[in-house]
């Protein structure tokens, strides 16, 4: 055994067994992990932006126009599409301070402005994204061609599984369609749904609990290798 000198090592063991007491039962220690671990997430976050976003994006361009071009530029630059466009960053700057209105009586409607143009932004954005890297490859994987039987995709074997999720597809797809009772061939439909949904959340659940227990075991690696020294 050859214990750690390193003092930032022992806090860490001390505040892994903080949040690992919780399955016990809740108590001061794990509290304080807890709220640690909270307050020193927002502060990093809120160091993070200051540094990485408002100053550099922000602040900067603003002031290193302002002595550039002065008050004249100032008002040029706002109203001139063709001037520099340094001076633009006050828009986003002043419609993010609009969050903060809502510590203002009367003046929190302001705040739906820039939720309403980030969330929009980003929709718009991300849809076409998803539709290209997600929706799109997998339809394009339920349709069953001459290629799904190519020796290089498998074969025979590949095309047995390009038919297994064709109708694993029509059969969620059949269990979700609320519009018909489901009776006949509906309902033979919806049954088989079920079946690939089940299996689906059984491997997503699967897939979770080995990513916590991966976490797991790299806390109990930290503690017997980097604190305690007993492996290697």
């Amino acid at each position: 055994m050859n214990l750690s000198t390193d003092i930032w090592v022992w806090v860490g063991v001390f505040l892994t067994f903080c949040i690992y007491s919780f399955l016990y039962r809740d108590n001061p220690f794990y509290k304080f992990g807890e709220h640690l671990f909270v307050g020193v997430s927002n502060a990093f976050t809120l160091s993070f932006m200051v540094h990485r976003i408002i100053i550099p994006i922000l602040v900067r361009p603003f002031t290193e126009a302002w002595r550039t071009a002065g008050s004249e530029g100032l008002s040029a630059g706002l109203f001139n599409p063709y001037a520099p466009s340094n001076f633009l960053v006050i828009i986003p700057g002043v419609i993010g301070c609009f969050y903060f209105a809502r510590f203002i009586p009367g003046l929190t409607w302001l705040v739906r402005i820039p939720i309403a143009l980030f969330m929009g932004y980003y929709v718009g954005r991300s849809v076409p994204a998803y539709l290209e890297g997600s929706v799109f490859p997998q339809m394009r994987g339920t349709m069953l061609t001459q290629a799904s039987f190519d020796p290089a995709q498998g074969g025979i074997l590949g095309g047995i599984f390009a038919l297994l999720v064709l109708v694993g597809v029509i059969g969620t797809l059949t269990y979700f369609f609320f519009s018909k009772e489901h009776k006949g061939v509906v309902k033979w439909g919806a049954q088989t749904g079920i079946v690939f949904v089940m299996v689906g959340f059984g491997a997503s659940f699967g897939f979770t609990v080995m990513a916590r227990v991966s976490l797991a075991i790299g806390r109990f690696i930290f503690i017997l290798r980097d604190a305690l020294g007993i492996v290697t």
